[in-house]
């Protein structure tokens, strides 16, 4: 924190302001990506409740258990009929060996950034999102997310949004400790919007 501060003072007024930062995690192997696909196109609500079913089910947090789990209760747990076949790919890639998750928390960012994007239904923005919250890498920078732009436009009084090649530059100069960067950023616009946290496990 001080090291980020000391990169860009605008940092140390966001805590003061939004009080104390949630430090939010993932389970870094299949249960967390399988949130990631439950969680995309829809409010943090309506992605919880539906965890909360899916998760009930018997075998759903392991590839091969959820792959015996009929479409028709994956569907009753609030799965589209795209996130079940989304879901299902995932449990298969893992069961087959093509995505070992293991493996790729010390490979190379883009490198585990492509084999978790080459997966229907997790595209770059997940896969950054799980080397972050599920790795807990320092140094990622989600340079796509409209959030961490609005945050810190709000932040540095801009007159406009970054767009991502501009947000990446700037996130450049908070290395190697871009996460911290933008899970601050995340927070400092939570508090501005009033919106909730979000989940934290």
């Amino acid at each position: 924190m001080a090291a980020v501060i000391a990169q860009d003072p605008d940092f140390a007024r966001i805590e003061p302001a939004a009080g104390p930062l949630p430090w939010r995690r993932r389970d870094p192997g299949f249960p967390g990506l399988l949130r990631a696909i439950c969680g995309q196109m829809i409010s943090n609500q309506a992605a919880t409740a539906i965890w909360g079913r899916l998760s009930a089910l018997p075998g759903a947090l392991d590839p091969l258990g959820l792959l015996t789990i009929q479409e028709t209760a994956l569907r009753g747990a609030g799965l589209s009929r795209n996130k079940v076949l989304h879901v299902r790919a995932l449990a298969v890639a893992i069961a087959e060996g093509r995505l070992d998750l293991p493996a790729l928390r010390s490979a190379p960012e883009d490198e585990a950034v492509a084999a978790i994007a080459s997966i229907p239904g997790l595209g770059p923005w997940t896969a950054q999102i799980h080397l972050l919250f599920g790795f807990e890498r320092p140094d990622v920078f989600p340079a796509g997310d409209l959030a961490l732009a609005a945050g810190l436009a709000h932040l540095k009084g801009l007159a406009e949004r970054p767009k991502p090649k501009a947000l990446a530059g700037m996130a450049e100069a908070w290395s190697p400790w871009r996460s911290l960067a933008a899970r601050l950023l995340w927070h400092h616009w939570r508090h501005v919007t009033g919106r909730p946290a979000g989940e934290a496990e």
